[in-house]
């Protein structure tokens, strides 16, 4: 049995910010998301957060998340006031509390599975993660016996210049025997010159402790500014993008590519330069996406091909070619073998199979059948000026360019709109419609004109 606590009090001021620090996001999750989904498959009995700056907040951004619960340390004292702030919620508890911190999201799940084994394997009071970093200035130092059994944890400013060249710092990730830990966190003092009470001194009051190092020490990095957070997605991206490289997925240039960890990509995807996969994407096989492209919570169905286009919120079926300079949104639902080309721009509508829509043309809440043809420069008129009306297109019906719908209508079977028409009207099955003025000519206006205006 294991409780997980995450700190999650802190003000971030360094991040120059009116949202709480663990609440920014990291490659589509908080900071906070990040951490709960790094124990999820330990399954924890408890999941604690505690809060103090903003903490309304910081509730409501995490109300989502079943069985979550919120302890307030109303006055930030340290982190080892905070745990403190467990002791009457966890009265009675006899098994496992592991403390993370709700800034440092990169913790993989093997890395947390290994702290709690060996704790548990050695049957320790206290079990730290520790990691060697190349520049340790700054981070207390770890000074471990052949066994790994932590001797003494010194502050970098008390260190001697010997001490110093140990690089195993403490990453400030603890999991504890709760009955011994519970002993000692009323003892606590704050003497020292920030008078904060801290964890580390509950460390070194219990026995055995031991350290178990992380293999990679990028994974404790925590965020404290927008640099930091910076540089933390460019780690995820670097995992994201070797996973799905190794998976079977083509990123051409990795560098110029960046994919949200909630996408999914099927193998022989080809992934293009400046492509951006956002939120719950998923991309089936033999798709080739970009260059420049955008796409955001969005299905793409197999041996698609979509270049400089932005799709959101959409769905599109297999063997579709789009853009380039497409956009879909708002619900946008492509059938198979459609063809959406340059500069179109689909909204809450859904084309049936093998329809085109080539050219520079707006299609706004629209319905169309199967190898329908929208010429170039063709208009629904959707908006009235107060509400959005309906267009409906027949099977194989094909509008000439510069055509324009005006909303409510419906287009009928092998209909045909002749160019340059404006319908306002219902059109029946097999019909040619010419809806334009005839031209009104003057010959002579010009001349006529030319001399009026030189006298």
């Amino acid at each position: 049995m294991v409780v997980v606590a995450i700190l999650a009090a802190g003000k971030g001021t360094r991040m120059k910010s009116t949202l709480p620090k663990v609440l920014h996001s990291l490659g589509g999750r908080s900071l906070i998301e990040r951490v709960l989904n790094s124990v999820e498959p330990m399954q924890p009995s408890r999941r604690m957060i505690i809060v103090g700056y903003q903490s309304e907040e910081v509730k409501v951004a995490m109300q989502s998340i079943p069985n979550l619960e919120f302890v307030e340390q109303t006055k930030q004292l340290g982190t080892g006031h905070a745990i403190q702030q467990l002791l009457p919620h966890l009265e009675g508890y006899n098994g496992d509390l592991l403390v993370l911190n709700g800034d440092v999201p990169l913790l993989r799940q093997q890395t947390l599975e290994n702290l709690l084994k060996t704790h548990r394997e050695h049957k320790n009071a206290a079990t730290i993660l520790t990691a060697n970093l190349p520049e340790p200035k700054g981070y207390g130092r770890v000074f471990c016996n052949g066994d790994n059994i932590v001797q003494q944890i010194v502050e970098d400013k008390d260190c001697t210049a010997a001490q110093k060249q140990n690089r195993c710092i403490n990453a400030g990730i603890y999991c504890f025997r709760w009955q011994d830990l519970a002993k000692v966190l009323p003892h606590l003092e704050a003497n020292n010159a920030q008078k904060e009470y801290y964890l580390t001194d509950a460390v070194t009051q219990v026995a055995p402790v031991m350290a178990v190092d992380v293999e990679d020490y990028q994974e404790i990095l925590g965020i404290n500014d927008r640099l930091q957070l910076a540089g933390a997605y460019e780690i995820l991206q670097r995992r994201i993008k070797e996973s799905w490289m190794a998976a079977g997925v083509t990123i051409i240039d990795p560098n110029s590519v960046t994919i949200d960890e909630t996408v999914e990509l099927q193998p022989d995807v080809i992934i293009e330069p400046q492509t951006h996969l956002r939120g719950h994407t998923v991309i089936k096989t033999g798709c080739r996406i970009g260059p420049g492209s955008l796409i955001e919570n969005s299905e793409i169905g197999e041996n698609t091909t979509i270049r400089f286009s932005v799709i959101t919120d959409s769905s599109v079926e297999s063997s579709v070619i789009i853009g380039p300079y497409a956009h879909l949104r708002g619900h946008a639902q492509v059938s198979a073998g459609c063809r959406i080309g340059n500069f179109v721009e689909l909204k809450n509508t859904t084309l049936g199979s093998n329809t085109k829509v080539a050219h520079l043309s707006y299609l706004g809440d629209t319905t169309t059948g199967t190898k329908v043809n929208i010429g170039a420069g063709t208009i629904t008129a959707n908006y009235d000026g107060f509400k959005k009306h309906p267009t409906i297109i027949g099977d194989r019906t094909g509008t000439g360019s510069n055509s324009v719908l005006v909303a409510p209508i419906t287009l009928g079977n092998d209909v045909y709109i002749a160019a340059g028409s404006t319908v306002a009207q219902d059109i029946p099955d097999d019909c040619l419609v010419v809806a334009r003025e005839r031209p009104v000519m003057k010959p002579g206006w010009v001349t006529k004109k030319r001399e009026s205006q030189s006298k």
